[in-house]
C-alpha cells in the first residue's frame, strides 16, 4: 500500500476526521469500527487495510500531533543557542499555531467532559520537551522537576483559557502574551536574585 497514494491520504483523512467527531461525544474505548466507518463513509474492509483497531487510528493521530507539537516547541531554539526570555522574538513561537492547526483535537482535550488522559498526555509531552530542551539555567537551589511542572502548567493554563474563549484570539496575540509573561517572570526572578 502506497502511503502517498491520494486515495489512501483521502481515506485516512476521512477516518481521522470521523474519529475526532466521535470523540466529542464518546470515550475512545466506546467507539466501534462500525460507527467510525459510518461516520467516515468508508467500508470496514478499507478500515482494516490501514488499522487493526480504533486504538491504532487514535495512536497514529496522536503521533502526528505530538510530532508537530515537538517541532513547534523547538522552533524558537532554532534561532538562538539559548532561550533568554527578555530577548525572545514572539514571532518564533509556534506552539499556538500548532494548537490552532489541530484545534478540533484540542477542543476535545480541553472539554470538561473529556477524559483527563488526553490532557495528561499533552501535559507530559510538554514537560518532556522542557526537560530535553535544556532551556533552564543551572539551578543549585531549585528543584528542576518543580520548575518544569510550574512552567508546563503555565502553558497549559494559557491553552485552557484560549480554548474557553473559543480560540478567538490569534496565535500571534497568544505569542505576544506568552512572551510578556516569560519576560515578567524572568525579571521577577532576576529581582529575587538581586535581593539574595
Amino acid at each position: 500500500m502506497n502511503e502517498n497514494d491520494l486515495r489512501v491520504i483521502k481515506t485516512k483523512k476521512a477516518l481521522h476526521q470521523a474519529l475526532l467527531t466521535l470523540l466529542r461525544s464518546k470515550a475512545l474505548e466506546s467507539i466501534s469500527v462500525s460507527a467510525l466507518c459510518r461516520e467516515a463513509k468508508v467500508n470496514r474492509g478499507t478500515f482494516y487495510l490501514h488499522y487493526p483497531d480504533v486504538g491504532a487510528l487514535f495512536d497514529e493521530h496522536l503521533k502526528h500531533l505530538l510530532k508537530d507539537l515537538e517541532e513547534s516547541y523547538y522552533e524558537p531554539y532554532r534561532h538562538v543557542s539559548r532561550l533568554i526570555p527578555r530577548a525572545l522574538d514572539p514571532s518564533t513561537i509556534r506552539i499556538f499555531h500548532h494548537v490552532k492547526k489541530y484545534q478540533p483535537f484540542y477542543e476535545i482535550v480541553f472539554d470538561k467532559k473529556s477524559t483527563l488522559s488526553y490532557y495528561y498526555s499533552l501535559f507530559e509531552k510538554i514537560k518532556g520537551l522542557m526537560r530535553e530542551s535544556n532551556s533552564f539555567h543551572e539551578t543549585d537551589e531549585k528543584d528542576l522537576a518543580l520548575v518544569i511542572a510550574y512552567q508546563a502548567n503555565a502553558i497549559m493554563g494559557l491553552l485552557i483559557q484560549w480554548s474557553e474563549d473559543g480560540f478567538a484570539r490569534s496565535p500571534e496575540y497568544m505569542n505576544e502574551q506568552l512572551t510578556f509573561l516569560l519576560r515578567s517572570a524572568s525579571q521577577a526572578g532576576a529581582s529575587q536574585d538581586d535581593l539574595s
